[in-house]
């Protein structure tokens, strides 16, 4: 309800514009806040609607660390219950490690950075943790590939 109200009050400025002056603007850059669509689209008849390529990104992104943050807490809860199960057992708790000397949790935790990154700026270290990482989980390197591609598209793309 605010939100609308924002948006109308915004429509009401904009409108004090005489119409013809406002359908010649042809094109007009938005983030994906639905006020701001609203306004665009009562506002700017004419104009074609574009989701800036900032916003676009910043899901894919979003998307990714929602991948690897389930399989974490995955880990985590597998943790915990090993933890438990020893407990009960009266055994000790053995930490696995994998061959970088990660455990999986620690894995999943330490690649949080450069995924946001382009592979040409990670270091030695990023790329073997990397290597691990997509060899374990599949969908991370998949997802990780498409939110690249996008971001190759928006630096290539000139129209």
């Amino acid at each position: 309800m605010i939100a609308g109200t924002k948006a109308e009050t915004v429509i009401s400025i904009i409108e004090k514009i005489p119409l013809k002056a406002r359908n010649q603007v042809t094109k007009i850059t938005l983030d994906m806040a639905a006020n701001m669509g609203l306004i665009a689209k009562k506002c700017f008849p004419n104009a074609i609607r574009v989701t800036d390529r900032f916003h676009v990104q910043k899901l894919a992104l979003e998307a990714l660390q929602e991948i690897r943050i389930k399989y974490r807490w995955q880990a985590i809860d597998q943790e915990n219950e090993a933890i438990e199960k020893a407990k009960k057992t009266n055994k000790k708790f053995e930490m696995k490690t994998l061959i970088n000397g990660d455990t999986l949790k620690q894995l999943l935790a330490r690649s949080r950075y450069f995924l946001y990154k382009n592979k040409s700026k990670w270091s030695k270290n990023q790329i073997d943790r990397a290597a691990l990482l997509f060899e374990l989980y599949p969908d991370i390197e998949k997802a990780y590939n498409l939110a690249q591609d996008l971001r190759n598209i928006f630096e290539k793309t000139t129209d």
